[in-house]
């Protein structure tokens, strides 16, 4: 049986706040708001916690997971060597949606990180993370709280879609407010590099240390430092085909065509003059933002009605976010790196 706490504010909640914190003292499994996904929960310290979270969510055991953390301290507790420039986005971006890959130490389970030498760390800005970070008293591994390969939870209800009867708890804390993952950069290669673009961008990140170098792509039998880099992800169950290219809406009416009057054709809009027929046309929005904070919600409304193909225009380049957003497109239609 999977609990539900929900928490509006958590100044006045503390008690539920120590209620998921002593779940996971008991080694359990709590899904969290954080401020780009729903986060699932576990000590980082204790293995087989950190085991289960790969089991229930059927996740690749060469996948390594973020450790989410609420206090500067913590993180030269976990690292072995932090770069100067690597604290100098913690000081300009943290609490906030940035990962930076580092050198772990070596008390910390090999499990967290996939057996890498490396470990991804984060501090969430979400109240009701942070809290139960500071409640369960210590670092958390949070993947996304869904199953593996579907699109990232954004609401409590999609963690319940997900992991219902499989994990202890769930706190719902509404809706998250960035709608995708983390930015991730690694320290561990050289000069640093963006291995999972996020709502902190190059342009962002850039402004703070200067250039980052090219690349972030694995190489042959290359394994991941960090989510998102080598396995489908962020996809609905109905098979998602990305067009491309300057004729785009024609591209997009010749799929329609070829379907056929017997399929339920959806087509994900990013134009705001974009019309098509014969079709359940949505239109994501009118900002990378709002995209951002829809997208995998748009991805299982459309699972839930029953559609046999969705059809997603080509993201238009905005802002630095258009990179987020075209990165999830391509992973949840299987495009690759």
């Amino acid at each position: 049986m999977t609990v539900v706490l929900k928490i509006k504010n958590t100044a006045i909640e503390q008690e539920k706040i120590a209620q998921a914190a002593a779940v996971i003292k008991r080694g359990g499994l709590v899904a969290f708001p954080t401020e780009t996904v729903y986060g699932l929960g576990a000590d980082a310290f204790n293995p087989a916690a950190v085991k289960r979270i790969y089991s229930v969510k059927g996740r690749p055991g060469d996948n390594p997971l973020i450790v989410h953390i609420a206090d500067f301290a913590t993180l030269d507790s976990l690292a072995r060597l932090v770069p100067p420039e690597a604290r100098i986005l913690c000081k300009r971006f943290w609490p906030g949606p940035l990962t930076l890959v580092l050198q772990r130490m070596r008390q910390l389970p090999p499990e967290v990180s996939a057996g890498l030498p490396t470990v991804a760390i984060r501090m969430p800005a979400n109240p009701i993370a942070l809290g139960l970070i500071r409640a369960a008293g210590t670092p958390l591994v949070a993947p996304s709280a869904n199953l593996s390969s579907r699109p990232s939870p954004t609401r409590a209800s999609h963690v319940l879609e997900d992991l219902r009867g499989l994990i202890d708890l769930i706190i719902d804390g509404g809706k998250t407010t960035i709608g995708m993952e983390s930015t991730v950069v690694d320290f561990t290669a050289g000069s640093p590099r963006i291995l999972r673009p996020g709502a902190v961008t190059p342009a962002d990140i850039e402004a703070a240390i200067g250039l980052l170098a090219s690349g972030g792509k694995l190489k042959g039998e290359e394994r991941p430092k960090s989510p998102g880099m080598k396995y489908r992800h962020y996809a609905p169950r109905t098979r998602l085909i990305l067009t491309e290219g300057e004729n785009f809406q024609e591209n997009v009416r010749q799929l329609i065509a070829q379907a056929g009057k017997e399929k339920k054709v959806a087509v994900i809009a990013f134009h705001k003059d974009s019309r098509y027929d014969d079709c359940l046309l949505i239109h994501a929005g009118s900002s990378s933002r709002t995209v951002a904070r829809r997208l995998f919600d748009i991805f299982r409304d459309l699972d839930k009605r029953g559609v046999d193909l969705i059809i997603a225009e080509p993201y238009p380049a905005t802002d630095g976010l258009d990179l987020m957003i075209w990165d999830r497109l391509k992973k949840a239609a299987g495009s690759g790196n």
